[in-house]
């Protein structure tokens, strides 16, 4: 007999399997020589109020064992010699767009230009040791894309993309923990994040598909408003229709859909900075207990959101127990980002605190960056070249590449804050507030290092004043949370693209080239690991994009 209970109970009687047996012998009168397994199908944390509560969703199996896996398996089948389909970026939204070609009978070709899972390590150790970011791999490009070094949070707000369970349940397939499956912030931690992409990209080739690393597109061939395949700086050329899932920092592929004609449009996005607490002072806070956390509980999570001045200002990408990384694409950037390893156990907890930026308030001089000299030759000074060119044609109309032009400005101002070094900006979060110049700093997790500097000076008033009104509303609603135990980190810009690779609503092929399917973050569809792999499955599996996709390529000769 199988029976499924609602439990309310403290977190020391959630801990064990054995202790929520002898919870529900207690509470259901079941003898619990009986109870032969506890499966949690559901959990969360209740921290509302000083007595902590985990709430669990179980199934309690009696005089019988559990016969089936706690997750759903998917079959891939193989498929050599089926229609190919190229796969650009191995990022969430590139790998399951990848995986799910599989399950309709074609096979991917997957490119990216970053190195493996492993071998990216190397280089991001490098960012901290010498101050040198190699710009094809780094936090940004490589295998598992942004996501991979970067905390593995696996739950999003948004609703309207599909089901989150069929992405867990692809992980767990993969090597991930079930817990996944019952947690309401599922989380697998940057640690072991890997692993489960490496089996990803296995179960691509096992099935024979192609994986390329170090292989970056060049060029998207394109012939009467169709794509027919891609060039790359390999020499090679890949033949097939197209899902483009670069990611939100491959700023060279906006740049070249922009110059040859493929519409784009400038998005909106948040940008701010990291704000760094010791964990202990964040669960003291959360779980209303002066000795924090305790044995049986997580590292707290907290999540402020607030209207400062008609724009939203908030946390983002919360990492509980985690460390503060440099998370820059390439020379003459500083950017920040958050990780947390599995088990969350650092002595710190960070996120993201942004101000929400809208294309039209470009035109406010309150958010443009100290003026700064670009460097000849350089990615940024090619953006600002484009625009250049064009303001005589586009008239006063926001330029597509505007957003992430300001964010090219931003992420240079704070590199030569940072003395032109991945050191970055620094000021107590007080200080901040008081527009008070941080004489010290507190130690913090970032490796680079900092230095003290007076952020509410040189960001721009649009993002520093909200800034500052909203931490003075979180902390009235969090007391303790506006201390000068925190650090604010600067800056934090890579919430999300800063274009739009526009596409039709129903086909998911872009709106003029024929056989271009955006897809995920980069293309302005997403906005994490979940949503842009929600993402590339919609592109790779929603009906009638699949029929097209199937139908261009029967379409084609064949050789």
């Amino acid at each position: 007999m199988i029976n499924e209970y609602q439990l309310r109970i403290l977190p020391e009687q959630a801990a064990s399997e054995q202790s929520i047996k002898q919870y529900v012998s207690r509470e259901k009168g079941i003898d619990i020589r009986t109870i032969q397994a506890v499966r949690i199908l559901k959990r969360s944390i209740d921290a509302r109020q000083r007595t902590i509560y985990v709430n669990l969703k179980v199934l309690v199996f009696i005089n019988e064992m559990p016969e089936d896996d706690e997750f759903v398996h998917t079959e891939y089948p193989n498929v050599e010699g089926k229609p190919q389909v190229i796969v650009v970026g191995a990022g969430p939204g590139g790998l399951f767009a990848a995986l799910r070609l599989i399950e309709l009978g074609l096979r991917p070709v997957v490119v990216e230009r970053g190195k493996n899972v492993r071998d990216r390590k190397a280089d991001l150790a490098r960012i901290s040791r010498e101050h040198k970011v190699d710009a094809e791999s780094n936090y940004s490009f490589g295998e598992g894309g942004a996501g991979a070094y970067s905390d593995g949070k696996l739950y999003t707000r948004s609703k309207k993309r599909g089901s989150v369970d069929k992405i867990l349940n692809v992980f767990c397939q993969h090597g991930a923990s079930t817990s996944i499956l019952i947690d309401a912030h599922p989380h697998i931690g940057t640690d072991k994040l890997p692993r489960v992409i490496e089996n990803m990209r296995n179960t691509i080739l096992e099935c024979g598909g192609e994986v390329h690393f170090q292989t970056r597109m060049d060029a998207l061939l394109i012939e009467n408003n169709k794509v027919t395949g891609i060039e790359t700086n390999t020499g090679k050329t890949f033949r097939g229709p197209v899902i483009l899932a670069t990611g939100h920092s491959a700023r060279d592929v906006y740049r070249w859909l922009y110059a040859n004609g493929v519409p784009v449009e400038a998005k909106g996005l948040a940008v701010g900075v990291r704000l760094e607490h010791p964990s202990m002072l964040i669960d003291q806070i959360q779980y209303h207990n002066k000795n924090g956390r305790g044995k049986y509980l997580p590292a707290a999570e907290y999540s402020f959101v607030q209207q400062v001045e008609g724009r939203g200002v908030y946390s983002f990408c919360m990492c509980p127990g985690g460390f503060v990384v440099p998370a820059a694409s390439g020379p003459h950037q500083l950017v920040v980002n958050g990780m947390s390893p599995s088990n969350r156990g650092t002595q710190w907890s960070n996120s993201g605190m942004v101000v929400e930026i809208r294309p039209e308030d470009l035109t406010d001089p309150a958010l443009q960056p100290q003026a700064l000299e670009l460097i000849a030759g350089s990615a940024e000074a090619e953006t600002e070249r484009l625009i250049r060119e064009s303001k005589a044609s586009s008239g006063n109309d926001i330029h597509p590449l505007a957003v992430m032009h300001f964010q090219e400005k931003l992420e240079m101002l704070c590199w030569q804050q940072g003395n032109m070094r991945q050191t970055a900006p620094a000021q107590r979060m007080a200080d901040f507030t008081r527009q008070k110049l941080s004489y010290d700093l507190p130690k913090s997790s970032y490796s680079p290092g900092l230095v003290s500097s007076p952020l509410h000076f040189w960001l721009p008033p649009f993002i520093s004043g909200r800034l500052s009104k909203g931490f003075q509303l979180f902390g009235k609603s969090s007391r303790g949370f506006l201390t000068n135990e925190a650090i604010m980190i600067a800056v934090e810009t890579r919430t999300s693209a800063p274009v739009r690779v526009t596409r039709d609503g129903n086909t998911l092929q872009h709106i003029t080239v024929e056989g271009l399917f955006p897809c995920g973050e980069g293309a302005g569809y997403a906005g994490g690991i979940t949503s842009a792999a929600m993402d590339g499955i919609k592109v790779a599996e929603g009906e009638r994009c699949a029929e097209a996709v199937a139908a261009y390529l029967e379409a084609r000769p064949q050789a």
